[in-house]
């Protein structure tokens, strides 16, 4: 087993969240195109959502086939293969001719995106000692907003110099050039135990993961919490680009810079849970995601970026314990388990907009807001369970 904060520690660590780093500026490279690829298309506020949602939606679909299948054949090949082909997914949505291929090439770059956060943890469950494996889950989750952030940036500064395929274009090189550095820095497996791949005992290791309650209480908390945090962001968008703020693409991606928050948030969770138990540290997490959200109200674009500052950093705290929850309740399986927290997580990503899309319709920002305390409080009351039910 790797000891944490040696050498090879760092090495690992470092190879899983550039691979990390580079799923999400991926996933997320189109959010701040958003309101121009709908006055582009000529298209609703529903409608240009599918963009995130189809790739989130078929990233949840493909971690039911790379979890267990990561099971049986190893971690490291996959991890490597699917990066690749997001890399080359990303040139092609650069040439696609119209909206319907674009969403078609979305979706399958969203599959294949899927490929490393559905065994990265349960790598570092096979090849960490448990102290060392709880920080570096902590650093890999600080490197997904960081890939968020970064996304997000590059899309939004290359969208509004060059277009939207330029943008494809850019995020494509960044993510070949860091496969190369990946494919070098991850070592070989040494703790993997291969399972031999059998469907129906794939499919009775997710039923047992589903009628555990420990598990099953993470899964809801995680896909709930971010149903509401990664569409807040598109709602904004949207909310920003309009009067009275007006604001560009390139704008619109420098919003996305208060995930640091979030960076934060995970990075210190694993210095928190020394203090408090996973659940107390949930607990903290959606509270604190609660108030960010209220400070969005503001009619200040200051008080706005600090609303979601603080939103971020309150979600991944949550989020960081969640996921290390469940690697560390899994009774058999973990890559299976893992797999499905992340198959609840994408999949609230991609159900977020038909929840919110009501709400904005009606009450604009306000409404999006009710909207997302209404869900929060279902998970604030999920962490409270967990926190009676297993305190430390």
């Amino acid at each position: 087993m790797i000891q944490p904060q040696t050498r090879a520690w760092w090495r690992a660590t470092l190879a899983l969240c550039l691979g990390s780093f580079l799923v999400f500026i991926n996933l997320y490279a189109p959010q701040p195109l958003l309101p121009e690829l709908r006055q582009l298309y000529g298209i609703s506020t529903l409608a240009v959502g599918l963009v995130m949602s189809v790739a989130t939606l078929s990233l949840a679909a493909s971690l039911l086939v790379f979890g267990p299948l990561s099971d049986a054949i190893g971690r490291g090949g996959i991890m490597r293969l699917t990066l690749l082909g997001a890399g080359g997914l990303s040139l092609a949505l650069a040439l696609a001719p119209n909206f319907e291929t674009l969403l078609v090439l979305r979706a399958l770059q969203g599959f294949v995106l899927g490929g490393l956060p559905a065994v990265a943890i349960a790598w570092m469950g096979d090849e960490f000692e448990p102290r060392g494996m709880l920080s570096a889950v902590g650093l890999y989750i600080g490197a997904n907003s960081l890939g968020g952030i970064s996304g997000r940036l590059v899309g939004g500064w290359v969208g509004e110099l060059a277009g939207s395929s330029a943008s494809f274009l850019a995020v494509g090189g960044i993510t070949l050039a860091g496969v190369a550095l990946f494919w070098k820095l991850l070592p070989p497996a040494r703790g993997f135990s291969a399972r031999p791949f059998e469907l129906r005992g794939a499919l009775a290791d997710l039923a047992g993961h589903l009628r555990n309650p420990l598990l099953l209480a993470a899964y809801l908390l995680g896909g709930i919490n971010f149903l509401i945090f990664i569409n807040q962001y598109s709602y904004l968008t949207f909310r920003l680009a309009e009067a009275p703020f007006g604001l560009g693409p390139s704008v619109l991606g420098m919003i996305f810079l208060t995930y640091l928050g979030g960076t934060l948030g995970s990075s210190l969770s694993g210095r928190l849970s020394g203090h408090l138990s996973p659940p107390a540290c949930m607990v903290l997490g959606i509270l604190i995601l609660m108030g960010g959200t209220l400070i969005t109200l503001a009619g200040s674009l200051a008080l706005i970026v600090l609303g979601l500052t603080i939103n971020a950093f309150g979600f991944f705290l949550a989020h960081a314990m969640a996921s290390s929850w469940v690697g560390r309740h899994a009774e058999r399986a973990r890559g299976s388990a893992s797999a499905l927290y992340l198959v609840f997580y994408y999949s609230g990503a991609s159900l977020g907009t038909f929840w919110l899309e009501p709400f904005w319709q009606a009450g604009a920002w306000f409404g999006v807001a009710l909207g997302s305390w209404l869900l929060l409080g279902v998970t604030l009351g999920i962490a409270l369970w967990l926190w009676r039910r297993q305190p430390i």
